[in-house]
């Protein structure tokens, strides 16, 4: 008999720093995720009931490589969230668009790391 699919619980994307405090004061403070997590050099930042970013600081094999890679939040308010960082000082190179070969409203912002961080919200259900 095959075995049942177990639960899951929570996803977390891991991302490295070398910056622990400076990529803290940005996960907890402009974009104002909670901090659920603090192991000292690996922190845990909840978005959603059931979603995580971790963020870790930078050892051995780990290392700070943003390139290829993206987190992507999804809102139901792209505009409100874009004002909210707008207003707690954050560079945004482009504001929101829309791209109708995904279907999606978005914009993007880089973490201090340089990992991409893009808010969308999906245009058709």
């Amino acid at each position: 008999m095959p075995t049942a699919k177990p639960s899951i619980d929570t996803q977390i994307s891991w991302v490295y720093t070398e910056d622990l405090e400076s990529s803290h004061r940005f996960y907890s403070r402009i974009l104002d995720f909670e901090c659920v997590r603090n192991e000292g050099m690996a922190r845990i930042y909840r978005t959603t009931p059931g979603a995580c970013i971790g963020v870790c600081k930078a050892h051995d094999d780990r290392i700070v490589e943003p390139r290829g890679g993206m987190i992507s939040i999804v809102t139901d308010d792209v505009d409100a969230c874009y004002r909210r960082l707008l207003e707690r000082g954050l560079a945004i190179a482009e504001p929101p668009q829309r791209h109708p070969g995904f279907g999606i409203y978005t914009f993007f912002i880089e973490d201090p790391n340089g990992y991409v961080i893009e808010f969308q919200q999906f245009l058709e259900p």
